[in-house]
């Protein structure tokens, strides 16, 4: 006997005026989670841990949320539906059908970064450390939209805690609620061992970039074990769920990036023994 103890009913809008026109949860989750982000990173540049002046976390935040409006959308075509874009190559425009890939927009982040990080002439590996901290906070809140939204659920399940998401597609069958589960391990888990490492331990002065590295890691495992409980909704890849697939190439460059660390570290040096770092430092303290 199924013991579901909630059938769900899709809540997509916060507030509605008309039958497509509202505030929707999934646009606030992104509203709150650039954000948050921008008041994380303001903070670390106002208390020294981030070579970046208070006054220029506005550029990029612009950056940054280009990188994953345009990764992510990009990514999501590409990576799961690319049929979808030869056969209408102008749904990339239509974002209020939804679909974003957080893969794609780990790409997107990475360009903005790269381009933020060279025109500023800082260091990219101090600067993906303060943002990752960051990210899992947006990445906990799109997984919460989804959930309201009942989509992208959990595969069928006889678990006391299972949900029924007939209104959305899911069927009679009650099923994990794999939104959930991907919100406390991308999310919360990732959000709270990124700040207790960045505000708490010194290995972003250190080793720059390894907590992009062990962000990366973390992801790519936490999204392995998300996708046991989660619906395919596109085709394998050898034998693996398009999420477990993407995030094998997520670890290993979360590898790349730790041996790097490792190998130039600078245990001795405040900032990590990086010339750009020193020379935005000295930039940021003209300005102040």
């Amino acid at each position: 006997m199924h013991l579901a103890v909630w059938v769900h009913q899709p809540h997509p809008f916060l507030i509605q005026f008309t039958e497509s026109i509202g505030i929707r949860y999934y646009g606030l989750a992104y509203v709150l989670g650039f954000f948050g982000g921008a008041w994380l990173l303001h903070l670390a540049a106002r208390r020294g841990r981030l070579r970046v002046s208070p006054e220029r976390i506005s550029d990029l935040m612009v950056a940054l949320v280009a990188g994953v409006l345009i990764g992510g959308r990009l990514g999501y075509f590409l990576l799961y539906h690319p049929e979808d874009v030869w056969r209408d190559p102008f749904i990339l425009l239509r974002v209020w059908e939804g679909g974003m890939a957080s893969h794609g927009g780990f790409i997107g982040v990475t360009l903005a970064l790269g381009w933020f990080a060279r025109r500023e002439r800082i260091s990219l590996w101090h600067l993906g450390d303060a943002v990752v901290a960051a990210v899992p906070l947006g990445l906990m809140l799109g997984r919460i939209a989804n959930f309201l939204n009942g989509e992208l659920w959990g595969r069928v399940t006889d678990v006391p805690w299972g949900v029924i998401f007939a209104a959305t597609g899911g069927g009679p069958e009650p099923r994990h609620p794999s939104q959930l589960y991907a919100a406390a391990l991308e999310g919360a888990l990732l959000l709270g061992y990124g700040l207790w490492r960045y505000w708490r331990t010194d290995v972003v002065m250190r080793e720059p970039g390894r907590l992009g590295g062990e962000f990366l890691v973390g992801y790519a495992i936490v999204r392995a074990i998300g996708e046991q409980f989660r619906e395919p909704d596109a085709p394998v890849i050898a034998g693996l769920t398009r999420g477990t697939f993407y995030s094998i190439f997520v670890l290993v460059a979360g590898v790349i990036l730790i041996w790097r660390a490792h190998r130039f570290r600078t245990p001795d040096h405040p900032a990590g023994g990086s010339p750009a770092v020193e020379r935005d430092s000295r930039r940021t303290r003209k300005r102040r």
